[in-house]
């Protein structure tokens, strides 16, 4: 998460971009390349260069200035709210988000915010059910969660995470899709299945 650069991310869009056909590419910009409004513009166009169909960005209010910047230059703008990986060490490791009326009149709020600078999609991660209905209500672009409940209007894994195969620990949001299946293939199926019927996440994978 904080390690990797912009070329590692343009390298990898690259490759997405090349092998599909309809799907819709999101380029994460990586820890301190949208520091500026500037600095944003020249890695945002690196990654639209590469293929990317819209870039995301981790953060709230500070990043009001670059969302416009970004989208006045053409450059479909996704935020991300909650738990943003690139804070873990602000956070004090991964820690679920939103829990204290507080925080989650905080999140409630930037989220409006962003949407009214102009981002067309925003993620949740790891935040409480109720929140998460909450924003999703509120905002009238897509929402997507990550553990964060079944309300959202759509859901994200880590597709490690969804294979049971991740090399520390399996996140409380996540389910082994393997477990039902050894074929990948069939694996993201019933993930999409289970999504599209509102099965998954269950409580068992959500905060509240």
């Amino acid at each position: 998460t904080l390690s990797v650069t912009i070329e590692h991310i343009a390298y990898h869009t690259r490759s997405v971009r090349a092998g599909v056909d309809r799907a819709f590419v999101v380029a994460d910009m990586p820890f301190m390349s949208y520091s500026t409004p500037e600095q944003s513009y020249v890695n945002a166009a690196t990654l639209m260069r590469a293929g990317a169909s819209m870039v995301k960005l981790e953060g709230g209010e500070w990043l009001l200035e670059t969302i416009k910047g970004l989208q006045e230059r053409s450059v479909p703008v996704c935020g991300h709210l909650g738990l943003t990986p690139q804070s873990v060490h602000v956070f004090g490791g991964f820690k679920v988000q939103g829990r204290n009326d507080l925080q989650a009149e905080r999140i409630l709020e930037q989220a409006i915010q962003l949407e009214q600078a102009g981002i067309q999609m925003l993620v949740l991660e790891c935040i409480p059910t109720d929140l998460a209905a909450k924003i999703s209500e509120r905002l009238s672009i897509p929402v997507i969660g990550i553990g964060a409940g079944v309300q959202t209007d759509g859901q994200i894994l880590v597709m490690h995470d969804m294979f049971g195969i991740s090399a520390n620990y399996m996140p409380k949001f996540s389910k082994n899709y393997l477990q039902h299946s050894t074929d990948m293939r069939e694996a993201v199926r019933l993930y999409i299945q289970e999504v599209q019927e509102g099965s998954f996440p269950s409580d068992e994978h959500s905060f509240n």
